[in-house]
C-alpha cells in the first residue's frame, strides 16, 4: 500500500504520458509532425513508477520510444511539443525531433539506436562515482535491445566498478514484429543480471504502484553506493512500433487482452478503493491535464520555424 499523495503523483504522470502521446498522434496524422513517431500508449506505468524515485538531477537515458520517461520526470510540454513539431521553442530548437530529446534540465537524452543508451548511462554513472554524489544513473531500453552485445557489456562494467545506475527493461513481448519467444534464450531477462552478481527483479508493467514497490529499494541501493541493478516490467504496446504499424503480426485478440490490463483505469480503481479520492477528482485531474496539454498544442503550433542558422549551432562535427 503506497501513500495517497504517491497514489496521485502516480496517476499524475501517468495521465500527463498517455494525454501527451494522444494530442501528439494527432498532430502527427493531421501532418505537423515529420517521420515516423513511436508512442508508449499502454506502457506508462514503467516510467511514472520509476521516476517517481529519480530526482530531476539523476541521469536518465531512452531509446526511440522515449518520451514516457521525459513526461514522467516531468518535462515542460509546451518544450516538448515545439520539438515534436520541429519548432524554435522546442527543447532542441526544432533539431531533435520525437526520438533525439534532449533536457538539461532534467538531466535526460534519448536516440534512436537500439541498446545505444545503455552504456551512455555508464559514463554519468562514473563521473556521480568519483565525485562522491548520491546520484543514479536511470536507463530505459526494450527487451529487444536485451540482445544487444550493449546490453551484456554495459551490464557487466557497470558491475565490475560497482557504479550506481539502474537498467530498466520494457518487456512488452514484441521487437517490431519479432516475438520474444523467437529472439531471446530466456524467459526473462530479469534473470541474465545474475550472470554479472547483481540484483535482477521482474515486476508487473501494467501497474504502476508494483512498479513503484520494486523500483524503491533498486533506486537507494544505488544511491547508497551499492551497484547497479536490472528491473524488469512485463508490459505492452498498445498502439504499433510507429504510428503506420498495420499490426498484422499480433496474434488475434492479444491487444485486447493486454488493453483489459490498461494501468490507469487500474490505478484509478486503486485510488478510489483506497479512499484517496472520488470520480469528480480524478475527473478534475484529466481535465486539468487535459488542458495543459491543449496549451501546449496551441503553444507549439503557433511557434515559429527555426532559423536556417541555428542548423549548425549546439550540434557536435
Amino acid at each position: 500500500m503506497v501513500a495517497k499523495e504517491v497514489a496521485l503523483d502516480l496517476y499524475r504522470r501517468l495521465l500527463g504520458i498517455r494525454t501527451f502521446e494522444e494530442k501528439a498522434a494527432e498532430l502527427w496524422h493531421q501532418g505537423h509532425i515529420s517521420g515516423e513517431l513511436h508512442l508508449y500508449s499502454g506502457q506508462e506505468a514503467v516510467s511514472a513508477g520509476v521516476c517517481a524515485h529519480l530526482r530531476p538531477e539523476d541521469p536518465t537515458a531512452a531509446d526511440h520510444r522515449g518520451h514516457g520517461p521525459l513526461l514522467a520526470k516531468g518535462v515542460d510540454f509546451k518544450k516538448m511539443m515545439g520539438e515534436l513539431l520541429g519548432r524554435r521553442t522546442g527543447l532542441c530548437q526544432g533539431k531533435g525531433g520525437h526520438m533525439h530529446l534532449f533536457d538539461p534540465s532534467l538531466s535526460y537524452g534519448c536516440g534512436s539506436i537500439i541498446g545505444a543508451a545503455m552504456p551512455l548511462a555508464l559514463g554519468p554513472a562514473l563521473v556521480a562515482k568519483m565525485q562522491n554524489r548520491d546520484l543514479v544513473s536511470a536507463v530505459f531500453f526494450g527487451e529487444g535491445a536485451a540482445n544487444q552485445g550493449t546490453f551484456h557489456e554495459s551490464l557487466n562494467l557497470a558491475a565490475l566498478w560497482k557504479l550506481p545506475v539502474l537498467f530498466v527493461c520494457h518487456d512488452n513481448r514484441w521487437a517490431v514484429s519479432v516475438p520474444k519467444a523467437q529472439s531471446t534464450a530466456v524467459p526473462w531477462n530479469a534473470d541474465r543480471a545474475s550472470a554479472y552478481g547483481i540484483p535482477g527483479v521482474l515486476v508487473d508493467g501494467m501497474d504502476a504502484v508494483a512498479v513503484y514497490e520494486a523500483a524503491g529499494p533498486l533506486v537507494q541501493r544505488a544511491r547508497r553506493g551499492e551497484g547497479p541493478s536490472l528491473l524488469e516490467a512485463t508490459c505492452y504496446r498498445f498502439r504499433g512500433h510507429f504510428e503506420t504499424d498495420p499490426l498484422v503480426y499480433l496474434p488475434p485478440g492479444e491487444i485486447e487482452e493486454w488493453k483489459a490490463k490498461d494501468p490507469i483505469p487500474k490505478l484509478e480503481r486503486h485510488i478510489i478503493e483506497s479512499g484517496f479520492g472520488t470520480d469528480q477528482d480524478l475527473k478534475r485531474i484529466r481535465e486539468e491535464i487535459r488542458a495543459q496539454v491543449e496549451r501546449a498544442a496551441e503553444f507549439a503550433l503557433s511557434s515559429p520555424w527555426p532559423e536556417p542558422e541555428l542548423a549548425t549551432q549546439h550540434v557536435f562535427v
